[in-house]
């Protein structure tokens, strides 16, 4: 039951402690692999799912715990999915982890008193964290609603078009079914040195679980000398683990938030307005000598 997994609040503290151990910065990965380790979630907690999306609850949660902290300002986006742990979120590892919350939830309040903010559309009637934290999340939440919602061939079209953009050649989209959930192939040449690569789409907000990267792997074999499996989702801990297994071909894991920096960074379907702000002070001795 959803009841038993820490609610998103209660991810804050940890996640500052995940970052201050990974030494000030980590991926959404490294992170909440850390906070796993500290919380002593099981895998039946990790897998438990919101019954509409499928999405997984905990990596939501822990999701929410992030979008909150970055607007009480103790952690910041370093794009490509990097996380990174400010001044504040240093003290703040002493701090009760009321407190924190207390920060967040005044910033957060404080932020949308002086502009509205476009709010990402939380999944109704699921989670009550979802309905509390509703608009604590940024540009990427409304990206991944947006990717969520493209018919497969489209988003296996934008695959292809991500390799192009990223230096792939001879990007083809296979469109065939039962075949070991290949999407697609590319060559990838870096100098004198080309790589055929193999590639898969999962459109959907749940978890990808070891057996799909098992299943690729062995869809692969002798057919390609890399595999990238890119998803709007996340991958469990055991996909991780099993994509860089010694002895076995490594396969290339892109998840939700890795997706949304990548087509951030190739500028596509995202625009990016740079955005200039003063600081002005007064001096109070130019006054007194008028």
């Amino acid at each position: 039951m959803s009841a038993d997994l820490p609610k998103y609040h209660e991810f804050m503290l940890p996640t500052l402690r995940a970052l201050d151990k990974l030494g000030g910065s980590g991926s959404v990965d490294e992170i909440e692999d850390a906070i796993i380790a500290e919380t002593g979630l099981t895998d039946a907690q990790l897998q438990l799912t919101y019954p509409t999306s499928g999405a997984a609850i905990a990596s939501d949660r822990m999701s929410w715990a992030r979008s909150y902290l970055k607007h009480g300002g103790f952690i910041e986006s370093a794009g490509r999915g990097i996380w990174l742990l400010t001044d504040l979120g240093r003290e703040a590892l002493g701090w009760p982890a009321t407190q924190i919350r207390e920060r967040c939830n005044a910033e957060l309040k404080a932020k949308q008193a002086l502009k509205a903010t476009t709010q990402a559309e939380a999944e109704p009637g699921v989670d009550g964290d979802a309905q509390e934290a509703e608009g604590a999340k940024d540009w990427n939440d409304i990206l991944l609603a947006q990717l969520k919602a493209m018919e497969p061939a489209a988003f296996e079209r934008l695959a292809q078009r991500i390799l192009r953009e990223s230096g792939f050649v001879k990007v083809e989209v296979t469109g065939k079914s039962g075949d070991g959930g290949i999407d697609g192939t590319g060559v990838l040449r870096m100098n004198l040195i080309s790589f055929q690569v193999l590639f898969q789409c999962k459109r959907y907000a749940g978890s990808v679980g070891a057996s799909v990267v098992r299943d690729f792997r062995g869809a692969m074999q002798g057919r390609a000398d890399k595999g990238l499996i890119i998803t709007t989702g996340t991958f469990t801990p055991d996909a991780r683990k099993e994509a860089t297994r010694d002895g076995a071909p490594a396969i290339d894991l892109i998840d939700g938030d890795a997706l949304c920096e990548l087509l951030k960074s190739l500028r596509l379907g995202v625009a990016v307005k740079e955005v200039r702000s003063e600081e002005i002070t007064i001096d109070p001795a130019f006054f007194e000598k008028i």
